[in-house]
């Protein structure tokens, strides 16, 4: 028996693909070998016809676009897997609309209009399918979003450690407690760092609307300087904030069954789950969020759950990341009519002096009618 006298370094990259011959890895062997053996059969079949020459002014252009496809990376990814992207994006719906039952066809009146005024383009959107079916409020206030058939998941804001700033001791003590909330994992985790767009609209009009309030002149000059310098960064630069999330997810039952090797899994359609299993996993979803904030905790690292609404306004962004939406934005649910008290008057300019009576079916026209073509509404009416 040998005892272990120093500790061993794992390396970080676990997902590195293997070697499989010298720097080539099994990918990119089998892209170079394809591409050297369809050069070969084009040369077979052209060479009582076309010149050595002429074969190699075409083969050797299109083998370095090979050889940089095959071993080029962008950003730490294959240049291979990046065009291969980039072609299932291109053939991709363009839009997307909520629309669980299906879209629907547009209006007739609605494509010959389109086709009068020359937009000969056609939009066909395609039904948006998203993972998450809904947003519940559970008893640890945590929001419970429903992942249909795949179970359950939280999400929790986690606080930052300054690691940099701290003793090798202490730096230790943060690894050791992290790694022991690692070991401790038992089903699916993920730690998402995400950067979105900073608005300071907010902020400066409430400094700009408290200042005249403030006790002193110089608090006042203060404030409105603040404002004005705040105004001036967020024209200047486009304004970031991090924010790291901890997402825990819980099958619906224990043991599920694996798919079999080699089969392509297709996401099994939506069916009815049972209340108590759906309870047992939320039971155990909290629980792990729990241990989270506990394990976590040592570590200096603060774990705030998300209620359902929070939990909402995250997913919206995830899904949109260029608005300045915030996290914690009321949004109205599916089934839900949107209004507002705001009126007309209100957003565009007072009501015009009343005009002088004009006769019945004389309606002045507006930049959507020509005169020719003035129509009475109440004529309309009881015309139909």
């Amino acid at each position: 028996m040998f005892a272990v006298t120093s500790p061993v370094r794992v390396p970080a990259d676990v997902d590195r693909p293997d070697r499989v011959l010298g720097p080539l890895t099994a990918r990119q062997l089998a892209i170079l070998a394809g591409a050297g053996t369809l050069l070969y059969g084009l040369y077979s079949l052209t060479r009582t016809v076309l010149p050595l020459a002429v074969f190699l002014l075409v083969a050797v252009p299109a083998g370095i676009a090979v050889a940089v496809l095959a071993l080029g990376q962008r950003d730490g990814l294959p240049l291979d897997k990046l065009a291969l992207a980039a072609i299932r994006q291109h053939l991709a719906p363009r839009h997307r609309v909520a629309a669980p039952e299906g879209v629907r066809p547009a209006p007739t009146w609605l494509t010959a209009h389109q086709a009068q005024r020359g937009r000969a383009e056609a939009v066909s959107p395609a039904p948006l399918e998203l993972p998450a079916s809904g947003v519940a409020d559970s008893g640890a206030q945590a929001g419970i979003v429903d992942l249909g058939s795949d179970g359950l998941a939280v999400i929790a804001v986690c606080s930052t450690v300054n690691f940099s700033l701290r003793t090798p001791a202490e730096q230790e003590a943060l690894v050791a407690s992290f790694a022991r909330y690692l070991h401790s994992l038992t089903a699916p985790v993920q730690i998402l760092v995400r950067a979105e767009r900073l608005d300071l609209a907010p902020q400066i009009a409430q400094l700009r609307a408290r200042a005249g309030g403030l006790p002193h002149p110089a608090l006042e000059t203060a404030a409105r300087d603040h404002a004005d310098y705040l105004a001036q960064l967020t024209a200047q630069t486009e304004l970031l904030r991090r924010q790291v999330l901890l997402v825990l997810r819980e099958p619906l039952h224990t043991n599920p069954v694996p798919a079999p090797s080699g089969v392509l899994r297709r996401r099994r359609p939506a069916q009815p789950v049972d209340a108590g299993v759906r309870q047992a996993a939320e039971q155990r979803l909290v629980r792990r969020l729990g241990e989270a904030s506990e394990l976590l905790s040592a570590a200096g690292i603060v774990v705030a759950p998300l209620d359902a609404a929070a939990a909402t306004g995250v997913l919206a962004s995830a899904c949109n990341p260029d608005t300045f939406l915030p996290p914690s934005a009321a949004l109205a649910a599916a089934d839900e009519v949107v209004t507002a008290t705001t009126t007309f008057t209100d957003l565009y300019e007072p009501d015009q002096p009343a005009e002088p009576s004009r006769p019945r079916g004389s309606t002045p026209a507006g930049p959507w009618l020509s005169e020719d073509e003035d129509w009475d509404y109440d004529d309309e009416i009881e015309s139909r």
